[in-house]
């Protein structure tokens, strides 16, 4: 039983050089090697250790999310996830298929770690402590991309179960940046920092690690915009995490992105939604009263994306999606 599992969803085929790259790679390191396809993929498709999940596939899985989830749709690696866990998986990384891992990608996993902790500060932009050069990454609130962070403070034992890996070159950063900054960009291998309580920055899904106690906090919404189902995943996965005592480590680039083509207009106008409520998102997330502890993670879930969807930014239908998510993880954990 492999204890960690990669997830990637694509539409490439068999042949594209990064699948192959990570196959190759999961196998070498006993990792189970996930890849989730849609419409547009091949109708063939064989990797040697690669876990391939064709469109009939999915809908053939025991899992009740899958009569629901939209097609051609990034939300469509929730199956991934699922699948993961009713292997056995304790840890699940998540990458994209135009990311490519350094060695350390590799590296075996730990949840805790002595590092930079930062509590009550706010919006607070990660990239920074990785770099002097402007930055922020995709997702953060425009109204605090110029906003000067906190100096480090003394290391303190850190648990995190949720983590993101920056990515060298050509990092997650919005259609905004892009358009007006230059890329490529290297950042610094400098110490990984810890974001606890009210300190906010999102993640998104392109290097990003989840342990167990944490896999209920995956689910990627279908009725918002593709540019942000992942970043307000995070937002919501960061508030949750607060009322677990959890913190979010953001650590140095173990991949680095030869990104997929973009139509960076397209992109601004799918991110239109982000600029103007991100901020607003996590001041009303922020004042919920949420549960405390990890087995009410399903309840904090269900009653984030309801603020969501009250707030006009997720359409109704989501709850629906949401509700059969929580069964199936439960599900899947029990069958383990």
């Amino acid at each position: 039983m492999n204890k960690v599992s990669l997830i990637i969803t694509s539409i490439a085929g068999p042949d594209h050089p990064v699948l192959q790259q990570y196959a190759k790679e999961s196998a070498a390191h006993n990792v189970l090697f996930i890849v989730v396809g849609d419409k547009k993929s091949p109708d063939s498709f064989s990797i040697d250790n690669c876990d391939y999940y064709s469109i009939e596939r999915q809908v053939n899985l025991p899992f009740s999310v899958t009569e629901r989830l939209p097609f051609n749709h990034y939300a469509r690696k929730n199956i991934g996830y699922l699948a993961a866990m009713s292997g056995g998986a304790e840890i699940i990384i998540e990458t994209d298929d135009d990311n490519l891992p350094f060695p350390e990608f590799w590296n075996e996993r730990s949840r805790s770690f002595n590092v930079h902790r930062f509590t009550e500060t706010g919006w607070l932009n990660a990239y920074k402590y990785f770099t002097e050069k402007h930055i922020w990454p995709r997702g953060f609130a425009l109204e605090h991309i110029l906003d000067s962070v906190p100096l480090v403070e003394a290391k303190e034992i850190t648990n995190c179960p949720i983590q993101q890996g920056l990515a060298a070159q050509n990092p997650d950063v919005d259609a905004l940046y892009r358009l007006t900054q230059p890329l490529p960009i290297d950042f610094e291998h400098n110490d990984p920092i810890a974001l606890g309580n009210n300190s906010i920055c999102p993640f998104n899904s392109q290097n990003t690690t989840w342990f167990k106690e944490a896999f209920m906090l995956l689910y990627l919404p279908s009725y918002c915009s593709f540019r942000m189902t992942d970043i307000w995943r995070s937002f919501i996965a960061q508030r949750i995490a607060w009322s677990n005592g959890w913190n979010i480590l953001f650590h140095p680039s173990t991949v680095w992105q030869e990104r997929n083509s973009h139509d960076l207009m397209r992109d601004f106008s799918d991110e239109i939604s982000g600029y103007v409520h991100n901020k607003v998102i996590m001041s009303a997330l922020q004042n919920l009263n949420l549960e405390k502890g990890e087995e009410y993670s399903g309840q904090n879930l269900i009653t984030c994306y309801k603020q969501l969807i009250d707030m006009d930014l997720i359409a109704p239908e989501e709850m629906a999606l949401l509700e059969r998510w929580i069964e199936d993880v439960k599900t899947s954990f029990q069958a383990k």
